[in-house]
C-alpha cells in the first residue's frame, strides 16, 4: 500500500517535536492499541491551569509519530480547558491532512492529550464533567505498525 503524506507530516515524523519524558509530571496519559501496535503516551507540566510543558513518547507509524508531535505543539501554552477541546481533525488539519485509513492516529493524539489532562484532573480533585471523557479507549480499530520514537 502506497500512501501520500503531505511536507508537515514528513517533517513532524522525521524531527518531531517534544519528544521524550517529564520526571513528576502532572499529568500523564497513555492510550493504544494492541491490535495495531500504535501507543501514545503524553506527559503534562501544568502551572496556573497552563500547558508549560508537554511531552510525548509514541511506538507506532510515521502518521502516529507525526500526529503526537503536532498536538503537542498545538497545546503548548494553552489553558487546560482550550486544550481539551482539542479535536483529532484539528490535529489532521495542522498537518495538512493524512490519508484516510491513516486517521486513526489523530484520534488516538486527541485521546492521549484528553487522558493526561483527566489524570491531572484526579490527581488534583477537579471536578469535571465525565461526558468530556465518555470516548476515550472507545477507538479499537487501528491498524498499522510502526518506529518506536522516544529520548
Amino acid at each position: 500500500m502506497s500512501l501520500t503524506y503531505s511536507d508537515k507530516v514528513m517533517d513532524h515524523f522525521t524531527r518531531p517535536r517534544n519528544v521524550g519524558e517529564i520526571i513528576n509530571p502532572d499529568g500523564v496519559g497513555e492510550v493504544g492499541n494492541a491490535q495495531c501496535g500504535d501507543i501514545m503516551k503524553v506527559y503534562l507540566r501544568i502551572e496556573n491551569n497552563i500547558i508549560t510543558d508537554v511531552k510525548f513518547k509514541t511506538f507506532g507509524c510515521a502518521s502516529a509519530i507525526a500526529t503526537s508531535s503536532m498536538a503537542t505543539e498545538l497545546i503548548m501554552g494553552k489553558p487546560v480547558d482550550e486544550a481539551l477541546v482539542l479535536t483529532n481533525k484539528a490535529v489532521a488539519e495542522a498537518l495538512d491532512g493524512l490519508p484516510p485509513v491513516k486517521m486513526h492516529c489523530s484520534v488516538l493524539a486527541e485521546e492521549a492529550v484528553k487522558s493526561a489532562i483527566k489524570d491531572y484532573y484526579d490527581k488534583n480533585a477537579i471536578l469535571y464533567d465525565l461526558a468530556l471523557f465518555a470516548d476515550l479507549g472507545a477507538h479499537d480499530d487501528h491498524h498499522g505498525n510502526g518506529d518506536i520514537v522516544e529520548e
